[in-house]
């Protein structure tokens, strides 16, 4: 991996300086946004044991990965002063942060803030940004940060970084899965990861809601006449089986697995917002265009969106709005978003 050696010193710079440090990463955390958060605090924690660091999410830490022993100092409150060093981790934009209206300053210069991501989507909107696109997950960016910078590794902080490597690479099965990655793997067992404790917390565990949540995803899969197989998850779902919204994470890639397909889709509902996780396998389908039809991103072949709105289903399903209709169906209105928009996207991002 080519870090900026210019920014990577301005980093540490800005680490040095800051009597406390803040660590954020976005809402709904996935395995590669707690890894990172708990990665990162606790190499901060050892390497500046005078300075105060805090580590923040708008939303608490998904059950999958408690087994990571700093999970327990995730809080959701969060106060700031005007003297902290804020490192935002996995945070493609302001918006998935939850603190635009809470702490604007976050985002305006006013602070110093590092942002360290991979999302080809991620708008630069740190005082530094260490953004490597061709990175498979933040993780993997924090390792080789912390390499760069000579810091050491505990057997705790390896398999927080792990983490986030194994779930964002779908176990090292997905395409992203590249020799830089296998070689961050390497030296985090080397460092005491804890491999075998990761895939049994992660991979191998299923509660019965879960499962249940599963079952009516697959139930509802319809595969579309453009090659799409889409699937949707109401509040209801949630309710009837008892699930987190945190279960859902994982679905997709069966729906993606089915042959043949050009992209998966599945819509699921969350207090007022129905939210879109697209895949792909193919390398001539860009669904990071998709998305950002509806102010989403991502990655080339993993992305999502979140907008306003309800499911409603018709013969196939539709994300209902006040002033819009968003149809998985075709026929819809010119407001509509139907699988043929979608393949229309994916043509267009294919090409660029």
């Amino acid at each position: 991996m080519i870090l900026e050696q210019r920014k990577v010193l301005q980093a540490l710079t800005l680490l040095k300086q800051g009597e406390r440090i803040v660590c954020i990463c976005h809402r709904n955390p996935d395995g590669d946004a707690i890894g990172s958060l708990l990665g990162l605090g606790s190499l901060l924690r050892k390497e500046f044991p005078e300075k105060e660091i805090i580590l923040s999410c708008a939303d608490s830490v998904p059950e999958s990965f408690c087994f990571l022993s700093s999970s327990l100092h995730v809080q959701q409150s969060l106060t700031l002063t005007p003297k902290d060093i804020i490192v935002f981790l996995d945070c493609a934009e302001p918006k998935l942060t939850g603190l635009v209206e809470s702490h604007p300053q976050c985002f305006d210069q006013s602070q110093d803030v590092i942002n360290i991501d991979h999302h080809i989507s991620n708008t630069r909107f740190g005082t530094v940004n260490i953004v490597v696109e061709e990175s498979a997950s933040t993780c993997e960016i924090v390792f080789a940060l912390a390499a760069e910078w000579g810091w050491s590794f505990t057997s705790d902080i390896a398999t927080s970084l792990l983490t986030g490597v194994y779930t964002d690479t779908g176990g090292l099965l997905h395409s992203n899965t590249t020799a830089n990655v296998y070689r961050t793997v390497s030296a985090l067992l080397r460092y005491g990861a804890r491999h075998q404790l990761l895939v049994t917390s992660i991979f191998r565990t299923a509660n019965i809601s879960m499962l249940k949540l599963w079952g009516r995803v697959l139930e509802k899969v319809t595969v579309t006449d453009e090659g799409a197989a889409i699937s949707a998850v109401t509040e209801g779902d949630f309710r009837a089986t008892g699930a987190e919204h945190g279960d859902l994470a994982g679905a997709i890639d069966y729906v993606n697995a089915v042959p043949g397909m050009r992209f998966s889709l599945i819509l699921s509902e969350r207090d007022g917002k129905v939210k879109g996780s697209l895949r792909t396998l193919r390398d001539d389908v860009d669904v990071s265009a998709m998305a950002g039809r509806f102010h989403g991103g991502g990655h080339k072949k993993a992305a999502g969106f979140a907008i306003d709105g309800r499911l409603q289903p018709e013969v196939r399903w539709k994300v209902v709005a006040e002033d819009q209709v968003l149809s998985s169906s075709g026929g819809a209105s010119t407001s509509g978003m139907d699988s043929s928009d979608c393949a229309t996207s994916s043509d267009a991002g294919s090409s660029s």
